[in-house]
């Protein structure tokens, strides 16, 4: 191979953000990392204990001190590092409601000092959504809110608490993925919204965020035809390049959100959107919530080689990248807080309490109770391995409490859950019951029932509780559950 050759290759590793299973570091992957690889993305198949993951990467530091480590880590319903048991922190839409910025920052410092602890350097978040469409399949509970403003302080709270750690943020979906109602993991949104609009509610927690030192932005696969009515935002040098770099003087990393994704695999193909993001100007490509091998590496290497040879991608640009992937690296060795003591959880159980809210009349539980649980498709983002709801924690502290989780189409559900609760108390607990018709409608047959109903809400809480008895929780996290059944039971369980 020529000199030449192995430069190009260097460099085309040193921007992809690869994944891959196990639980421990492939060969395939120490060998890439030799070779110039210059970060590893951890999913919760990686992961199955805070030694385990720690041990994992030690064992990628010993190919390259720097190795950018990350994770996507949001807390509250979406996590990793707790895929098996629901997080210790609750999530953005919790914090927003209590809206205290320094509980936000203490929420975030807890979080990056477990994530810094195992060895993890990246964190794909926070979410600067404004979740301003209650529709949004995909955001929610993810956003701090729907007010920009409060957004806004809520990110600032959250990157400085992170990278007080030694744990480098990205704030996300930029330019904003919040007045959407398709899911970019499966196909692509469209978000016709002016550039007065997009500067005064979706651009504003980035702009913040970026003031406050945000080390890196992640880019969102959607359209805004203000910039352009062509290609999502991932691949627009208009939004990436125009918007981000040069209108709102972003310095830092730009990152592409998963380039696998539906919007852009199904569209595109992986090996051309990478390209396409890059000459637009992201510096890192994300790869690897469901591609994760070797071939799909080399693949992406060779075609961004290729492109450099062929002039589609001009080699100062992809050497510019891989310098902010450089640079990155060095700030997060610089400032490393690894094999420190862990967060202190009592501060997630802390904000998880305060962000309850409860509607209408309700006296606590006093004995066993019946809990019905309605599931309901998690977006992938959240997915479908971590565990959430109530009825454990109630049945841990009203012995004889039951617990049901039938599918929604069970025959005969409202009936038979009417009579398993007859002569007790009746919980349902439901997530998003605003976009989940199918559990809305069994709700109201029981409620119709047993008015005394108790509903608890582990979604985005939607408009007025109609004079149901509901206890809000504002996200789905473990914390939420304890904090909700203490609610329920008028003691403190955690």
């Amino acid at each position: 191979m020529s000199h030449a050759s192995h430069h190009l290759e260097r460099l085309a590793l040193t921007v992809l953000q690869p994944g891959f299973a196990g639980t421990e570091a492939p060969d395939w992957v120490r060998r890439r990392i030799g070779e110039g690889l210059g970060s590893v993305g951890l999913f919760g198949r990686n992961i199955h204990s805070g030694d385990q993951v720690a041990a994992l990467t030690a064992a990628l530091r010993k190919e390259k001190e720097d190795i950018l480590v990350a994770v996507d880590e949001e807390g509250g319903d979406v996590t990793r590092l707790e895929v098996g048991t629901g997080s210790s922190w609750p999530g953005n839409l919790a914090l927003g409601v209590v809206d205290d910025p320094d509980l936000t920052r203490d929420v975030a410092t807890g979080l990056g000092r477990d994530l810094a602890r195992c060895g993890i350097t990246f964190n794909w978040g926070p979410d600067a959504d404004v979740n301003s469409n209650a529709d949004n399949p995909v955001i929610g509970v993810r956003s701090f809110g729907a007010d920009p403003e409060l957004v806004a302080r809520h990110t600032v709270a959250y990157v400085e608490g992170l990278q007080a750690t030694g744990v480098a943020a990205c704030v996300k979906h930029f330019p904003g993925h919040g007045d959407t109602a398709v899911d970019s993991h499966l196909g692509l949104p469209r978000v016709d919204a002016t550039r007065e609009l997009l500067a005064a509610r979706d651009l504003l927690p980035f702009r913040a965020a970026i003031a406050a030192g945000a080390k890196a932005v992640m880019s969102a696969h959607i359209v805004l035809p203000a910039y352009d009515d062509t290609h999502p935002a991932t691949l627009s040098r208009a939004i990436l390049t125009g918007l981000l770099r040069e209108e709102l003087g972003f310095d830092g990393l730009i990152v592409t959100d998963g380039i696998e994704m539906g919007a852009i695999a199904d569209t595109y193909g992986i090996a051309d959107g990478t390209v396409r993001a890059l000459a637009a100007g992201a510096d890192a490509v994300c790869v690897g919530g469901g591609l994760c091998d070797e071939d799909t590496v080399v693949l992406l290497r060779d075609a961004i080689v290729a492109a450099v040879r062929e002039g589609r991608l001009a080699e100062d640009r992809l050497a510019d990248a891989a310098r902010r992937v450089g640079e990155l690296a060095a700030w997060t060795t610089s400032v490393a807080a690894r094999g420190g003591p862990a967060g202190d959880h009592a501060v997630g159980l802390a904000a998880a309490r305060r962000a309850i809210r409860v509607d209408g009349a309700f006296t606590p539980l006093s004995g066993p109770a019946h809990v019905l649980e309605l599931t309901s498709q998690a977006n992938i983002a959240v997915g479908d391995r971590t565990p959430w709801g109530v009825g454990a924690y109630l049945a841990d502290a009203l012995p004889g409490t039951t617990v049901a989780r039938p599918g929604l189409r069970a025959f005969g559900l409202v009936d038979g859950q009417l009579a398993a609760a007859a002569g007790r108390p009746l919980v349902v607990v439901v997530r998003d019951l605003h976009r989940n018709i199918s559990a809305a409608d069994l709700l109201a047959g029981i409620v119709a029932a047993r008015p005394d109903t108790v509903v608890v809400e582990m979604g985005l809480p939607y408009g007025d509780a109609q004079g149901l008895t509901r206890v809000s929780t504002h996200g789905a996290a473990r914390v939420c559950g304890i904090a909700a059944a203490e609610t329920l039971t008028g003691r403190t369980l955690g």
